[in-house]
């Protein structure tokens, strides 16, 4: 699987957009799931680092 970012619209606002590219696209919707996984772990991990730091 590969990610770009490509300029497909020239009308968007930012100019730009990306895509995944892949043999299966179920392949992309668990790859996509688990970026949102981390990223939320991430977030609650921060989240609590802040609460430890200011208590």
């Amino acid at each position: 699987m590969s990610f770009s970012f490509t300029n497909p619209e020239s009308n968007r606002d930012d100019g730009r957009s990306f895509s995944f590219t892949g043999p299966d696209p179920a392949t992309v919707d668990e790859h996509l799931q688990a970026i949102a996984d981390m990223a939320h772990e991430t977030l609650r991990l921060v989240a609590e680092l802040h609460r430890q730091i200011n208590t």
